[in-house]
């Protein structure tokens, strides 16, 4: 049957697509039940993982990118985080003040 190696090719590709579909769903899927902490050290993490797999392939070593990147990529996630509890601590603050009728105390 001519073209029956194409439609054996597509039907392969598809297979393909629904399990890397299914791969990148299920870590979303785990978040639910995470802290907002959490779930930004692991975006911080996951993001750098594969921006320094993708540099790191590009220089001859993904592990070691991706090794380094996931670091750099949960220190970020780290920082961001901090960033912003201190933005909604201040926001907080500031809200309750104005509440009050009071003067809100400046941040730290």
């Amino acid at each position: 049957m001519p073209g029956g190696g194409r439609l054996q090719q597509a039907e392969g590709a598809m297979k393909k697509l629904i399990f890397a579909a299914a791969v990148a769903v299920m870590p979303l899927a785990s978040c639910a039940d995470m802290t907002t902490t959490q779930q930004r050290a692991l975006s911080g993490t996951a993001i750098g993982a594969g921006g320094g797999a993708i540099i790191g392939a590009i220089a001859g070593n993904a592990g070691l990118g991706a090794g380094i990147g996931a670091a750099a990529g949960l220190a970020g996630g780290l920082i961001f985080n901090k960033v912003k509890q201190d933005q909604a601590a201040s926001y907080n603050s500031g809200y309750q003040a104005g509440a009050t009728g009071q003067m809100p105390t400046p941040p730290r």
